[in-house]
């Protein structure tokens, strides 16, 4: 007996609901990008002579465009930055001392295929935490997991991890981060088990993954804060083997806001507003 093409087709594109199961297939395939846009891309092709294979190319390459979107998000919300920072926001011009060109070039992520660190060193409120974030923000854009914490956040972590008997999987988790960002090594000394543990975090790491770390201690002092030279010698050997080094120091975003507010007590409100400065650190408006 001869087939027709209606027996060879399938039934939903013979049936007298094509819309409906249109919409039930792509939910299922999980295509919710052709689904939102198949009838607006259809009439624009219509409307300009645009053949099928076009149309179907146009809606394929919205679906992995908003796709890719929606993965960055998801990268982002798994980082836990504390904000979303970019350096289109942040003030070179306010440090000078810093390589912009290198910034902009470790921008590109290819520190992170080379497995290669990062630390940012310098006085509070110079942005160092921007910068931290801001690269961040290029990793997760270039496809890389990224974790951000505070060293005193991480080491209290561990340390809870240890007591609950679940540390082996919270180090296997920081271990396989593409890129570690650890902010404000150095505000809060740590006692001797916390300071083991966070070396045990970057020795699993060494050659492994990318780390940044800021701090606002030069090296010599973070003992100071490990508490022990031996083990401090032994962080920053490894830290330190294959390193891109940001000096950041200069005067603080803070300060400046709070001098220029002693200047000027009885500024108008039109200046205020005009003077306005962005925190580099938590991206909050300064005004006087």
């Amino acid at each position: 007996m001869t087939r027709t093409a209606s027996d060879t087709m399938p039934s939903g594109t013979t049936g007298g609901t094509p819309q409906i199961l249109l919409s039930h297939h792509l939910k299922q395939l999980k295509l919710p990008t052709v689904l939102r846009e198949y009838e607006k891309v259809a009439r624009e092709c219509a409307e300009s002579g645009v053949d099928h294979p076009r149309y179907l190319l146009r809606l394929i390459e919205l679906e992995l465009i908003d796709r890719e979107r929606r993965t960055v998000e998801r990268r982002i919300r798994a980082a836990r930055f504390p904000a979303v920072k970019s350096f289109d926001t942040f003030d070179f011009t306010a440090i000078p001392g810093l390589n912009k060109m290198l910034v902009l070039e470790l921008a590109r992520c290819e520190y992170i295929l080379r497995r290669d660190n990062i630390i940012a060193l310098g006085n509070s409120g110079t942005g160092k935490t921007h910068v931290a974030l801001a690269l961040g923000l290029a990793a997760c854009q270039k496809g890389f997991t990224v974790t951000f914490t505070t060293a005193a956040s991480l080491v209290s972590q561990l340390l809870e991890a240890r007591d609950e008997r679940r540390l082996l999987k919270l180090q296997r988790d920081l271990a396989s981060v593409k890129l570690l960002i650890i902010d404000e090594l150095g505000y809060v000394p740590l006692s001797s088990t916390g300071a083991e543990l966070l070396f045990e975090t970057f020795s699993q790491r060494y050659e492994r993954g990318s780390t940044i770390v800021t701090s606002n201690l030069p090296f010599e002092d973070w003992t100071s804060v490990l508490g022990s030279e031996r083990l401090t010698g032994a962080l920053l050997d490894r830290l330190t083997h294959h390193v891109s080094i940001l000096t950041m120091n200069g005067d603080s975003y803070r300060l400046k806001q709070s001098a220029a507010r002693r200047r000027n007590p009885s500024s108008g409100a039109e200046q205020n507003q005009a003077t306005q400065t962005v925190d580099p650190d938590t991206g909050e408006i300064l005004t006087p």
